[in-house]
């Protein structure tokens, strides 16, 4: 059901700010060497206002990459800003010796968006929605959800 109200949601649904990143290291020494700045750097980050949750995948061979929620943007920024974070970057792009690609993108949730059951705010149903949402090119209400 539609809703802006995510106060029931898990920490990751009442976030407004993700951080999305990846890592490709040199090889598992690389890996090694990372872990003692990330173990400093994950501690001060869960530690930090705005912190909501964050999990960390990985890639074959040597690619690691943090999915990273945050109650808004500036929360995102100042963890960011942070002593290990610097640190962690500063021996990433230090060339090519430790690291040999990577990326960030930040996204900012939308207001708006569904919530059911345990985690709705609103109440407990869980409910299909009557429409979909409309995409850019659609006027008002998008079609009807009809059941196959």
């Amino acid at each position: 059901m539609r809703t802006t109200d995510f106060s029931k949601a898990p920490p990751q649904g009442q976030a407004g700010a993700m951080f999305v990143g990846a890592t490709r290291y040199r090889g598992p020494l690389s890996i090694l060497t990372l872990t003692f700045t990330w173990v400093r750097m994950v501690r001060d980050m869960k530690r930090m206002r705005g912190y909501r949750w964050h999990k960390v995948y990985w890639e074959f061979p040597f690619t690691l990459g943090t999915l990273a929620f945050f109650e808004d943007r500036d929360s995102l920024l100042v963890f960011a800003r942070s002593r290990h974070h610097r640190e962690l970057m500063r021996w990433v792009t230090d060339g090519t010796k430790n690291a040999t690609g990577g990326y960030i993108r930040l996204y900012n949730a939308e207001p708006e968006g569904y919530s059911n059951g345990v985690w709705r705010a609103e109440g407990g149903p869980m409910a299909h929605i009557a429409t979909f949402t409309p995409l850019s090119g659609e006027d008002g209400e998008g079609p009807a959800v009809t059941r196959a």
